[in-house]
């Protein structure tokens, strides 16, 4: 079983390297999410995105979210990594990929892992509108 690997990048991800990293001899599936900027979101075009986080924390949930699927699926290797700055439509903003002996275990441990990502690591997202507003994805306090 390989290390937890997860971590933040300033630079756009490169999936075919990645990929690369998770090769085994012993696996017999990979099973990848990529997560791409679309060009709206509830109705309204959206331009470009930015993201942001607090990268001592996200760097420290991430690796404990890869930790706890290497544990918790019969999976030999996992890596996540997320985008952080400015992205344009269809750059790539997180990629998880999980290689297994067994399909149905990556395919499980990959839904995990972004799943949990995007409820526990502290990324935020900054929407840039085609109107010239920008607003932040889920920032808003109830009132």
């Amino acid at each position: 079983m390989h290390s937890p690997t997860f971590s933040m990048s300033s630079t756009p991800l490169e999936p075919e390297v990645l990929k690369k990293e998770l090769l085994d001899s012993h696996a017999g599936a990979l099973a990848t999410f990529e997560g791409w900027v679309r060009n709206h979101n509830e109705g309204q075009p959206v331009d470009q995105l930015e993201y942001s986080s607090y990268p001592q924390l996200a760097e420290k949930e991430g690796q404990r979210i890869v930790a706890e699927a290497l544990e918790r699926f019969e999976i030999d290797a996992a890596i996540a990594q997320h985008r952080v700055g400015l992205l344009p439509i269809g750059g790539i903003a997180v990629w998880v990929g999980v290689s297994a002996a067994h399909r149905g275990a990556a395919f499980d441990a990959c839904r995990y892992i972004i799943e949990e990502i995007k409820s526990r690591v502290p990324i935020w997202k900054k929407e840039y509108y085609s109107t010239g507003v920008t607003d932040w994805v889920n920032c808003h306090q109830e009132t």
